[in-house]
């Protein structure tokens, strides 16, 4: 079978792989229609992702069908089911697991990053990481992992109706941050440095945007939030000023969810965590109730999807698509392979 392999010297290749065998007790397995292209895979091409394996098959954003089922897997799990799936692993030990938060699992191994991913023909995989993906196509489905991302950081950030949430950040998990803070009731303010990006985020629910390169965002933040700041500040891009940013202009008694890494250490004036009594929280991925909740959102059909596909290409032109992202980082929501 064909599969995409990603090295980390700005290779990629079409490898062929043997077709995996019918699937064993307790196991599924998916013939992949569309997989997404994110963020950690353009910083493994890049060779910035050190958390990657090298040589890797990239791919955790996943549409698919089930082919077959082993032996023990729940009749609700049916070949001809479009699902998605959960890529992350958890280890049932550590602290994390312990707490019932396995989605921060201390030795997660996601698809595509520490261990090969879905960006081939044929997957098998656990039922347990099966999600089904309700009335919603196979390409719709494939947005449906990094959305979860930003309705987990909405979670953790306990937004509610009486919230002011600025997300900085209007790729897709930023996006997702967006909806999630929408369903909720919280007035939104987008943040980005991209007008295309701020204009869909306007379509997606943000009721103010805010472009932090032409404008001055302590000025604009003072005006939309009658000066107080923000309630809640979600950091969606993993930088030094805009993690900068979240802390100095998130309001007194605030919360910050923080989803980004930078790729540098940061200076923070701390005395703002004190004099704030500010909550700062960690997202990392996402639970099965956010792929849920993603899911019965796209299902309503008032997602703008179309924008948030910037290309759907074939394996034979991932090489040059990652080499125009790699020239064009501002410019991609999702970039789909179709298998």
């Amino acid at each position: 079978m064909k599969a995409i392999q990603i090295t980390h010297s700005q290779e990629l290749n079409i490898v062929e792989l043997p077709q995996p065998a019918q699937p064993g007790e307790g196991e599924v397995l998916l013939r992949l229609s569309y997989v997404g292209f994110c963020g950690s895979d353009i910083n493994t091409f890049m060779g910035r992702n050190s958390m990657a394996l090298n040589p890797v098959i990239p791919g955790h954003e996943v549409g698919a069908v089930i082919e077959a089922v082993g032996a023990g897997v729940p009749e609700t799990l049916k070949p001809g089911m479009v699902v998605t799936c959960n890529p992350y692993t958890n280890c049932g030990k550590c602290a994390s697991c312990r707490n019932q938060r396995v989605n921060a699992c201390q030795h997660n191994e996601t698809l595509g990053v520490q261990r090969n991913g879905a960006m081939k023909e044929y997957i098998v995989l656990p039922w347990e990481k099966i999600i089904p993906a309700g009335s919603l196509t196979p390409k719709v489905t494939a947005l449906v992992e990094p959305m979860s991302v930003g309705f987990h950081a909405v979670s953790r950030a306990q937004v509610t109706d009486i919230d002011v949430v600025m997300v900085i950040g209007c790729g897709m998990v930023g996006m997702g941050a967006i909806v999630r803070s929408v369903m909720r009731g919280a007035t939104v303010i987008a943040a980005d440095i991209d007008d295309e990006k701020l204009a869909l985020a306007r379509k997606m629910g943000a009721t103010y945007t805010l472009n932090t390169r032409t404008e001055d965002a302590h000025q604009r933040l003072s005006e939309m939030t009658n000066g107080f700041g923000p309630d809640v500040v979600i950091e969606a891009v993993g930088s030094v000023p805009t993690y900068q940013m979240a802390v100095n202009e998130v309001a007194f008694t605030g919360r910050v969810a923080c989803i980004g890494y930078a790729k540098s250490e940061v200076s923070f004036q701390t005395k703002y965590f004190v004099q704030k009594e500010l909550d700062i929280r960690g997202s990392r991925n996402a639970q099965p109730s956010d792929f849920r909740a993603v899911i019965r959102y796209l299902e309503r059909g008032t997602c703008p999807v179309d924008d948030l596909i910037t290309k759907v290409i074939m394996p034979e032109e991932a090489l040059e698509t990652m080499r125009w992202w790699s020239e064009n980082p501002g410019k991609v929501f999702r970039i789909l392979v179709e298998f």
